[in-house]
């Protein structure tokens, strides 16, 4: 059975429909898709070599936290079930971990693939990935170096073999094994990739860690026979409850609860080596696991280290990577921002939309400064779910504190970041900064900022809410939407949901935001209802959502109905989707599109067109953010804005024919065709060009500053 075939066996869900499974495409079976995407653009022969190499490690990387969460996850979920003597859900959840696995398989033969090639095509650029370090002396004596500089320093001795020993290796550490006698975990300190410049000569070569062990490890050892590198995952799904009527007790649990992530099950075991078919059982039994879940290669372990050439190239050599990867992308500061003063009047003429990285998070930054130095703000809160360690915007909170009220919400649960949180909630204490952690069974999602002015005897409140974090390096990679407002209905719920989380409590009461878990899946049934009647009324009814994963069954099967009464759907959904598109009595009425491109898209939107209702969001339409966290949705009420919207953003994505993914009713993914005599409209490329032109031609532009008369 080819591939395909077998993923579309499993996608086309109709027996399981009729055993009583609903028609929806399992969430970590579609997440596989996308990472197929994103090696898809690694792949692309158009795309410039480095972005090839980003995307390779992109895909490599995912993989590593898909193991560690998601297959940990689907293993639980098959154990539930036997518990519970669920043949039928047992049966198929192992279904679909085997093909998931075998499916990752293949992954691994494309993503070698992909090394090869690119590696041949670097190296026409003089830029060397080392496959053979014994190919001539020269490469020779550089690894040697690197390896007697950088790394045996910090080998301790190899110790005799220990299945004890080997047990104790933490999540994604490597362990190399000399001979049959003697093995030596590798300190996670060593870094995966090294980089070396020959004097007089315009290029650089790389060598992965892997290869220098390989090469050079059994010099240490007098059973020199064979050298295996192991490297082990483990379960890292640290979802938890922060149950406690003591705040100040909270970091201490989540750093003791992190220990687990170093420690938990073993869930996949990547084996290097000549000797790896010979060992394989006796891995089996040690770390108790399936033979699928453990995978041979004779590439690298660390193909996640490529980001290193992708970052390192450009400072090596300037003028060769010129043709190698995007331009730099030249953000936009907005003009409201560009004078760095009076911004909050100017957000009382009218809402501010920020589309990151096009516009420049630095606006984002000015706001804050100037309130941070504005005299008459009394009070600066913000959330934070992930920030930079570097970010600007926290000295400019830290010198705040000294003058008026800052707050700051933290959730310390934001996977693999709880580490640089803790570290950030201490330092802001420091600096007289009141901070407060997310609580109980929710995770603090929601992007919100609120400022209070005291203007006179009047109090003003102006709300900055985001799709994205307040994260100054992930918003020039990723795109995210926000808005500036002074709008005191906003203002009012911010102050609202501001109180309640500082207190630990579900804030509630709101006229204008819409917050999970108590309301925003209702309102989405609300607003997806009002479209189905207006179809049935014979009204043009449509819905636009654009999210990074759609997976939830009560919003998939409304979307259902409303495409069975005749409204048009159209999804743009980045990465898992469990919804089946194009079904005759079904889903005829959906589209789905997926859009991989230079940046992570992330923002949120959601458009239901007979009631006219818009709104940006954190949350995905998944049961975790709609139940299991407290996120916000928030209403574009200004009318220029949304009308660019709706008449330039939305109809620039449906358009895109460039990175543009179609999933079709089969359940597989096909790139869209471009249409006959028309330019392939690329949206990213569009709204750069857009922001570079402040707006011209949109009904943004109106709102252009005229430049006063010389």
């Amino acid at each position: 059975m080819s591939p395909e075939t077998e993923i579309e066996d499993l996608l086309n869900s109709r027996k399981l429909h009729r055993l009583g499974f609903p028609l929806l495409v399992h969430r970590d079976l579609s997440w596989v898709q996308f990472n197929e995407r994103v090696l898809e653009e690694a792949e692309l022969a158009e795309n410039p070599l480095l972005e090839r190499i980003k995307f390779l490690a992109i895909s490599s990387s995912n993989l590593d936290e898909f193991f560690m969460v998601r297959v940990a996850t689907l293993e639980r979920s098959i154990q539930a079930a036997k518990r519970k003597d669920d043949a039928i859900t047992v049966g198929y959840l192992s279904q679909v971990r085997e093909t998931i696995l075998s499916t990752i398989r293949r992954f691994h033969t494309r993503q070698d693939l992909a090394l090869t090639e690119l590696t041949q095509k670097l190296s026409q650029h003089h830029i060397k990935i080392v496959e053979n370090i014994r190919e001539n002396e020269g490469v020779l004596n550089a690894a040697t170096a690197i390896y007697r500089k950088e790394i045996l320093p910090l080998l301790a001795e190899p110790s005799a073999f220990s299945e004890n020993g080997l047990e104790k290796l933490t999540n994604l550490q490597t362990v190399a094994l000399l001979g049959t006698q003697l093995c030596l975990p590798i300190p996670t300190s060593l870094k995966p990739i090294y980089a070396f410049q020959p004097k007089s000569k315009d290029e650089v070569w790389y060598f992965f860690l892997d290869d220098l062990l390989m090469a050079f490890l059994p010099e240490i050892s007098s059973d020199s026979s064979s050298t295996t590198l192991l490297r082990l995952t483990r379960d890292a799904d640290l979802e938890q409850d922060l149950d406690t009527n003591d705040p100040e007790s909270i970091p201490d649990m989540i750093r003791t609860r992190l220990s687990t992530r170093e420690r938990g099950r073993a869930i996949r075991l990547q084996i290097r080596g000549n000797d790896s078919e010979s060992i394989l059982p006796h891995w089996l039994a040690l770390f108790r696991l399936p033979a699928d879940q453990i995978y041979n290669t004779s590439k690298t372990l660390f193909m996640h280290s490529l980001w290193t050439i992708y970052h390192d190239v450009p400072e090596k050599l300037p003028k060769t990577c010129e043709a190698l990867q995007y331009p730099a992308l030249q953000s936009r500061l907005p003009a409201p921002f560009a004078s760095g003063k009076g911004l909050i009047d100017k957000v009382k003429e009218h809402d501010i939309l920020l589309h990151h990285p096009y516009d420049s998070f630095d606006a984002f930054v000015s706001w804050i400064t100037e309130a941070a130095h504005d005299p008459l703000v009394t009070q600066i809160e913000l959330t934070i779910y992930r920030v930079d360690a570097v970010s600007p915007l926290l000295p400019e909170l830290k010198k705040a504190a000294k003058t008026k009220v800052v707050i700051v919400v933290i959730e310390l649960r934001a996977r693999f970041d709880e580490l640089n949180n803790l570290q950030l909630a201490e330092e802001l204490k420091k600096a007289g900064v009141k901070v407060h952690f997310g609580f109980g069974q929710l995770k603090l999602h929601a992007k919100i900022a609120l400022i209070t002015r005291q203007e006179g005897v009047e109090t003003k409140l102006y709300t900055h809410l985001s799709t994205g974090n307040y994260n100054a390096k992930t918003a020039r990679q990723y795109t995210d939407l926000a808005i500036i407002t002074a709008n005191p209905h906003i203002g009012k719920d911010a102050r609202i949901f501001f109180d309640a989380v500082e207190k630990g409590e579900i804030p509630h009461g709101f006229k204008k935001l819409v917050v999970a878990p108590t309301r925003l899946a209702r309102r989405m049934m609300t607003h997806i209802q009002e479209e189905i009647d207006a179809a049935k009324q014979g009204k043009p009814a449509r819905i636009f959502a654009k999210v990074n994963a759609l997976v939830d069954e009560g919003i998939i099967n409304s979307l259902y109905e409303a495409s069975q009464a005749g409204v048009k759907v159209d999804l743009i959904v980045r990465g898992a989707c469990s919804l089946l598109p194009g079904i005759k009595g079904l889903s005829e009425n959906i589209h789905v599109y997926s859009i991989v491109d230079r940046f992570l898209e992330h923002s949120r939107i959601y458009y239901f067109g007979n009631s006219n209702h818009m709104y940006f969001s954190s949350a995905d339409w998944m049961p975790r953010n709609l139940f299991r966290r407290l996120e916000v949705a928030f209403p574009i009420l200004d009318p220029l804005i949304l009308e660019y919207l709706k008449d330039i953003v939305i109809p620039a994505y449906l358009s895109d024919r460039a990175k543009s993914r179609e999933l079709t009713s089969k359940g597989v993914w096909e790139l869209r065709a471009p249409l006959k005599d028309c330019p392939r409209l690329r949206s990213q490329v569009l709204f750069r060009e857009l922001a570079l032109r402040e707006y011209h031609g949109t009904p943004l532009y109106q709102r252009r500053p005229i430049a006063p008369k010389v």
